[in-house]
């Protein structure tokens, strides 16, 4: 399942490649992407993952909206 949150706040696409790169290290995570231009994050993980995946993800990040727009996979 994939999941987009919105992000504030990310200043540079250097920014948005570091966050990118730690949340898709996190346990859980199948892919990750971080669309700077449109300031959001996309995660793709199994449903029962999120809840922890967004916690550890908005302490990558700190602006991290957790109300996600589910999309279909």
């Amino acid at each position: 399942m994939k999941k987009t949150y919105k992000l504030t706040g990310v200043d540079c696409a250097n920014c948005a490649a570091k966050i990118e790169d730690r949340i898709a290290k996190l346990e859980g995570v199948k892919e990750c992407s971080v669309n700077f231009i449109m300031q959001k994050l996309i995660i793709e993980a199994e449903e029962q993952d999120f809840d922890s995946i967004i916690e550890k993800a908005s302490a990558i990040a700190k602006k991290v909206d957790r109300e996600a727009k589910i999309t279909a996979k």
